[in-house]
């Protein structure tokens, strides 16, 4: 039996479109089976669209119209049938095809007896998972596993679409967030081609971020660049994904930012090639405080966040631009952040990821030569909301807090077993914030997924609670 694999892209609830995707594939096959990835609205991201009537019947027709082009060769959408002009789901996953026993499934099971098995679903990419899932499937008849590539809100699916033969022999490895078509060749044999996992995490934001603005309507962007490493790479990300023309960098200098913000910020402008515009905020602060005491308190830092805030929505809402935050995991898990300053924005291409491995992809970044000016790289991370200021002053070490987070989170470790590496206080202190902090991340914009337990998925803490 010829078998085509089609990893395509499919859009929530785009009925057309995905139409259209399957559609021209299809035109082009010549086999006798052509498998795409699931298309439903519970497989693409629609959530409670699920009980929309209206969708139900666009996806029922999207299926019977491709039905009616009567392809000479079966079509698997998932685990949706179309062949000889007619469209069947299976009640128990089995199917004859081409004289052969196919099975079709969301999960696999290594002792279900077939010719094929099938694994449909589209798998949300989280780090440091895909070469494990790979080496996870033990076959012994011959697999394919089918994923789309596209966009369900934080959840980005990737494709990654790969073949097994029934020795378990690897013969197939299709691109993540890369359409991908080929025909499979159960004789043939591959090595597993492991992508970085920086570079993994820079083609899965980059895709996002494009995805979102096509769907949303938007074709260019905005953000602060503070000077900061946040800032720094979310401007690259951004300029890889839309192109420096559609990257717009607004530096906001305060009484407190050093000198070093402002030309590090203009050499990696420099370096990206985008468009930069100066508002300083000292004018407008002062303005604000004129007949107000000075007590160089809370109110004072979050107030110049919220200037900036006010500064880049209106350059947002001005060119219809999208404001993309560019706050870390960390910060999150901490509430290092100003509610409706430093975390306005309508996307963030970096939430899911703790300061440490902002540092590992911005420095991978460089590897080629320097993009982020070293100096961003180097220097101590501060908001700048008052002289001298770091962060360090507020929060532990990066390299500590990030371990207790992914300790406490991703594994779900214990707080018991945690204090055998940190400090007790430490750990304490970093889990109650998690809890207490939640009220910010209820309120934040929405992020590209990165982990199994994201604060923009996977994670789903009460605002309100009494244990921590």
């Amino acid at each position: 039996m010829k078998i085509t694999l089609a990893q395509v892209k499919y859009r929530t609830a785009d009925f057309v479109f995905n139409y259209n995707q399957i559609l021209s594939v299809s035109e082009r096959a010549d086999s006798d089976l052509v498998i795409f990835p699931q298309a439903g609205l519970e497989d693409t991201g629609g959530k409670d669209m699920l009980y929309d009537e209206k969708c139900n019947i666009a996806q029922s027709d999207m299926y019977e119209k491709l039905a009616e082009k009567n392809f000479p060769f079966a079509i698997l959408i998932g685990d949706v049938l179309i062949n000889n002009g007619e469209v069947a789901l299976s009640t128990d996953g089995f199917y004859e095809i081409a004289d052969k026993k196919v099975f079709v499934a969301d999960f696999f099971n290594a002792d279900v007896e077939c010719d094929l098995y099938v694994l449909a679903k589209n798998r949300y990419y989280t780090m440091n998972s895909y070469k494990n899932f790979v080496e996870s499937i033990n076959n012994k008849t011959d697999f394919i596993f089918v994923s789309s590539t596209g966009m369900a809100d934080a959840d980005i699916y990737a494709g990654g679409s790969f073949v097994k033969n029934k020795n378990g022999v690897l013969v197939m490895q299709m691109p993540l967030c890369k359409d991908s078509v080929e025909v499979v060749d159960f004789s043939h044999s591959i090595d597993f081609h492991d992508v970085p996992k920086e570079q993994q995490i820079i083609d899965v934001t980059t895709f996002a971020l494009k995805e979102y603005c096509e769907c949303a309507g938007f074709s260019k962007v905005v953000l602060g660049l503070s000077g900061g490493i946040d800032s720094a790479l979310t401007a690259v990300l951004a300029v890889k994904a839309l192109g420096a023309d559609n990257v717009l960098g607004i530096l906001m200098p305060s009484m407190f930012s050093s000198e070093g913000s402002i030309t590090d910020s203009l050499l990696l402008a420099q370096n990206l090639g985008l468009e930069t515009i100066k508002e300083p905020i000292t004018g407008l602060f002062d303005t604000f405080m004129k007949d107000r005491e000075r007590l160089h308190d809370l109110a004072e830092e979050n107030l110049q966040a919220r200037l900036r805030a006010l500064i880049l929505m209106f350059y947002s809402n001005r060119d219809n631009r999208l404001l993309l935050s560019t706050g870390n995991k960390s910060e999150s898990a901490m509430g290092f952040g100003t509610l409706y300053g430093d975390l306005a924005g309508g996307y963030n291409m970096i939430c899911d990821l703790t300061k440490t491995n902002v540092y590992k992809v911005s420095n991978y970044i460089n590897k080629d030569g320097e993009i982020i000016p070293q100096a961003i790289i180097d220097k101590a991370p501060s908001a700048e909301l008052h002289p001298g200021q770091k962060d360090q002053d507020r929060l532990p070490e990066y390299a500590v807090l990030d371990d207790i987070i992914e300790m406490y989170l991703e594994q779900s470790l214990p707080q018991e077993e945690i204090y055998e590496k940190y400090d007790r206080t430490i750990v304490d202190e970093v889990v109650r914030k998690i809890y207490r902090m939640q009220f910010k991340r209820h309120q934040g914009c929405l992020g590209v997924r990165l982990t199994e337990k994201a604060f923009c998925g996977g994670v789903n803490l009460p605002v309100v609670q009494k244990m921590y």
